[in-house]
């Protein structure tokens, strides 16, 4: 696979249109990480690492809804892709759909929400775009 976070981002996409409870994904530091911020930023329920073997680890992502059965991730999107990679500073990290969405970014100082990223002043690789 060449780029694990498309597909992450793509398992919770499909399983947020088929309104499935939960996703399970293969894990990696940087996928727990993007579970992470989307659990902070109140787009899932939660997540947890699943131990299936000794050498294989699975990321169990729990989808949230609305009262009404929708989805409240409305769209999610890969921005930086492994053939043309997008680094931002910290000024110019942007407001996604007025401030309703959020970004996440992978920084020298972890992976942070685009808000938190702006905040602490550092810049980043733009990972993807969530509303």
């Amino acid at each position: 696979m060449t780029d694990p976070i498309a597909d992450l981002l793509t398992r919770i996409r499909n399983a947020a249109k088929a309104r499935h409870a939960r996703v399970d994904v293969p894990a990696s530091k940087l996928k727990i990480e993007v579970a992470r911020i989307l659990k902070e930023e109140g787009y899932i329920q939660t997540y947890k690492l699943v131990e299936e073997s000794k050498t294989h680890k699975v990321l169990r992502v729990f989808l949230k809804y609305t009262p009404e059965r929708k989805s409240v991730i409305s769209d999610l999107r890969r921005v930086s892709r492994p053939g043309k990679r997008l680094y931002v500073g910290a000024a110019e990290i942007r407001a996604v759909m007025g401030g309703m969405g959020t970004s996440i970014l992978s920084t020298p100082r972890g992976v942070m929400s685009g808000r938190a990223a702006r905040k602490a002043g550092v810049g980043g690789e733009v990972l993807c775009e969530v509303s």
